[in-house]
Parts: structure tokens; C-alpha cells; sequence
């Protein structure tokens, strides 16, 4: 480590003389006490500002002793504006000798992938249709108001009911996908309308907390299918994942449940989830005050809408029977892109490589489409989060060719082989872990 005679320092102010750090020193600061992270050669102490990170202290905590470069530029819509925040947390830069990515990545290959996102940044593909989200708001919108048309027509019969399930089901479902584009910020140019858009849509028409959705989504998207980073993996008393974990578990006799039945649990997994209005509050209760308000707007306008039709248990039944199917739904499709792929300990790959890795897509169709909410295009959502869904198709090609030469492996699949897949890499899991379990 050295001194340069740029100016600098931790507040940024001229009096202050720019050190430099080479990575050895860098990749010390990892820990929950003693954060750095480096975004285009320049080195950043995060440690105290951590906890007033807006996407939650955990995702910029699991980019620490890291080039954090491609994620600060995936994740932030103006990363100028954000600069503002960084300055004052400037230490220094990297040595002059030093290469610009960490742990001997390819540096040829993070620089392709750099000049790609410039390249889709210049053929406009962060821009948004608002015709497009707007569309969309409206057919769950109408599906809503379909809903309460047919039961106050035709009445609260078996039929009328079990078609009312699937429309309020499919709103519900659709309203997923689109507060995920709200919260990814890819909608609005400005992340604050983003921001409130997002909180009626998961608030006010799904009944659940952004807060909650922002700080594990961030997560995992930061480092999909990393254990202890992403949490969508984190569920150690209920699966055994990848081909390590279960084989570390095995050895070490952990039994919390069967793991060897685990694809055949994983169904009834989702019936315990379905069982949605304590979860639902369970999410939006520790964010008290506004944050609360959203959700609970979402179930005073259900119980006044079918309370009429159906009484209070009634109305509490079918809603608890939407949530059941919803969940089928949403597991199956979030699922489908992630479990059959590499779940692993933390390897330090390079942005590309790393989303890659843990992702894959789903065959193109306009039923594909709507159905997951455009996530068969996973690997250029992972890659590009900003990016309005109704681009990916455009960027395809170039995430395409640019893995073919650096022979990165791009997954694409069938919906229904999707599906298949999600319970063959369980049983897998399942069997590494029953196979150490016994023999290991």
C-alpha cells in the first residue's frame, strides 16, 4: 500500500492525499465489522453506512473485499446520482499495478460484458414502454373486476366459485410478476416513483411488504444460488441442495427432515405456504406504520368485496384456496430457473459467470411470455435486473454469442422439462445426502 499525490481521502476533500491498496489488502476488509468494496478501481469503506444501504445492509455486506463494479452498475438506474453517496465513503483506489478485477478473473471477458451493456444501453433497451406496463396493470385490474362481476351475477355457486378462484388466482399471479418489475426499478426513470408504485402493487393488490421483498430479492440476485448470501437457498431444515451440501450434511448425520423424500415433500411444502394471511401479515408486521399500511388496505378491500357473497368464513376459505394455487404458481415458476442449476459455496466468479451459473430460460413463446411474467428470460434478467422486461428478447442474442466465446455454459429448456427438472434435482440432492448419510 502506497500514497499518490491525487486528491482524496476519506471525506473527499482536496486536502486529503489518495492511498492506494492492492487486493490482498482489500479482500481483509470482508467481515460484519470492516467493509470495503472497490467500483471501477476506486476503494470505498462501507462498514457504517451499510445499515442505511436502501436495498438492505446484507446485499452490499456480500459484495465485500470485491470488485463490486458490474453490481453497483446492475442494480442502480442513475448510478450517477448515487455517487453522491459514495464520495464521502472514498478511501482510495487500487495500485497502479494492480488488475482491475480480483482473484485473477478474465479480465478480457468483464470487459466484453461491460462493452454489452454499454451496447444495450445505446440501443436504448433500459428504456420502458409505458403502454406495455400499463396494459398490463389494467388486465389485473379488469381480472378483479371480472371477478366480483361473476359472483354478483351469477351468484356463489360451486362453479361460479371455482371459476372465480382461477381469475382472482391468475390477478394475483400477474400482480406478482409486475410488482417485480416496479421493484427492480425498471419501469419508471426516477427510482422513488418506482418505489411507490411497487409498494401499492405488492401492498395494496398482493397484501405483503416491499420492504421485506427489496432486502432478500437484492440478495439474491447478487449472488444467486451462493449459500449463506442468497436466501432463497438458505433453507437448510427443510432441503439439502447442489451436489456439496447434501453430501456435508450426510457426512455429519444433520437429519432435520427426510431428504431423500425431499421431491416428493417439495409439494406438500406448498401447501403449507398456502396458508397465506398469517405469512402475508408475518412479512409486513416487523416494518410497522406506512409500510403496513399497504398490505392491510389489500385485505380490508377483500373481506368488504366477498364478505357479502360469502361470509366471513367463506370469504377467509376462498381466499386461503387462491393462495394455495398462487403458490404452485409462483414456486414452480421462480423455481424452475434456479434448483436444477449450481447451488455451491461463494467461488468469486466474475458478474457474467456468476449469474450464469445459477440461471436458465425458458423457451420463448407469448404464453411463455405472460405465464412466468417474462422470467424465461432469467439469465438476462439476472444479468440486466434494470431492464424492462419487454427488452430481454432484444439483448438475447448478444448474451448468446458473447457466452459461446468465452464458453460459458447458456441453458435454455422447455417449460414442461422446466418443471421435470425442479423434482429430478431434488431426488438428486436427496439421494447424494441419504448415500453419506449411510455410507460416508
Amino acid at each position: 500500500m502506497g500514497k499518490g499525490g491525487e486528491k482524496g481521502g476519506e471525506s473527499g476533500e482536496p486536502e486529503a492525499q489518495i492511498r492506494f491498496y492492492t487486493w490482498e489488502e482489500i479482500q481483509k476488509h470482508n467481515l460484519r465489522t470492516d467493509k470495503w468494496l472497490v467500483i471501477e478501481r476506486k476503494v470505498y469503506n462501507v462498514t457504517k453506512w451499510a445499515n442505511r444501504h436502501p436495498g438492505g445492509h446484507r446485499v452490499i455486506s456480500h459484495c465485500a473485499g470485491e470488485d463490486a463494479t458490474d453490481a453497483f452498475q446492475a442494480f442502480h438506474i442513475n448510478p450517477t446520482l448515487v455517487q453522491k453517496f459514495l464520495k464521502p465513503l472514498l478511501i482510495g483506489e487500487l495500485a497502479p499495478g494492480e488488475p482491475s478485477q480480483d482473484r485473477d478473473k478474465n479480465s478480457q471477458l468483464v470487459e466484453d460484458f461491460r462493452t454489452l451493456r454499454k451496447t444495450a444501453e445505446d440501443m436504448n433497451l433500459f428504456r420502458a414502454n409505458p403502454l406495455f406496463f400499463s396494459l398490463y396493470l389494467g388486465h389485473i385490474i379488469a381480472m378483479e373486476v371480472l371477478a366480483w362481476l361473476m359472483v354478483s351475477y351469477f351468484g356463489t355457486g360451486w362453479i361460479t366459485t371455482l371459476i372465480l378462484a382461477c381469475i382472482l388466482t391468475t390477478s394475483q399471479a400477474q400482480a406478482g410478476w409486475l410488482q417485480h418489475d416496479f421493484g427492480h426499478l425498471s419501469v419508471f426513470k426516477k427510482s422513488s416513483w418506482n418505489h411507490i408504485v411497487h409498494k401499492f402493487i405488492i401492498g395494496h393488490l398482493k397484501g405483503a411488504s416491499a420492504n421485506w421483498w427489496n432486502h432478500r430479492h437484492f440478495q439474491h440476485h447478487a449472488k444467486p444460488n451462493i449459500f449463506k448470501k442468497d436466501p432463497d437457498v438458505n433453507m437448510l431444515h427443510i432441503f439439502v441442495l447442489g451436489d456439496t451440501q447434501p453430501v456435508e450434511y450426510g457426512k455429519k448425520k444433520l437429519k432435520y427432515l427426510p431428504y431423500n423424500h425431499q421431491h416428493e415433500y417439495f409439494f406438500l411444502k406448498q401447501l403449507l405456504k398456502s396458508q397465506l394471511i398469517l405469512p402475508c401479515l408475518r412479512t409486513t408486521i416487523p416494518s410497522a406504520g406506512p409500510k403496513i399500511t399497504w398490505a392491510i388496505s389489500y385485505y380490508m378491500r377483500y373481506f368488504i368485496t366477498y364478505i357479502p357473497f360469502y361470509g366471513v368464513l367463506g370469504s377467509l376459505s376462498l381466499l386461503t384456496f387462491v393462495r394455495f394455487l398462487e403458490s404452485h404458481w409462483f414456486v414452480w415458476v421462480t423455481q424452475m430457473n434456479h434448483i436444477p442449476m449450481e447451488i455451491d459455496c461463494e467461488k468469486h466468479r466474475d458478474w457474467l459467470s456468476s449469474q450464469v451459473a445459477a440461471t436458465c430460460n425458458i423457451e420463448q413463446s407469448f404464453f411463455n411470455d405472460w405465464f412466468t411474467g417474462h422470467l424465461n428470460f432469467q439469465i438476462e434478467h439476472h444479468l440486466f435486473p434494470t431492464m424492462p422486461r419487454h427488452n430481454f428478447w432484444k439483448v438475447k442474442p448478444l448474451v448468446k454469442s458473447l457466452c459461446a466465446k468465452y464458453g460459458v455454459h447458456y441453458e435454455e429448456k422447455a417449460l414442461g422439462k422446466a418443471f421435470v427438472d425442479i423434482v429430478g434435482s431434488l431426488k438428486k440432492s436427496g439421494d447424494l445426502w441419504l448415500d453419506a448419510y449411510l455410507h460416508k
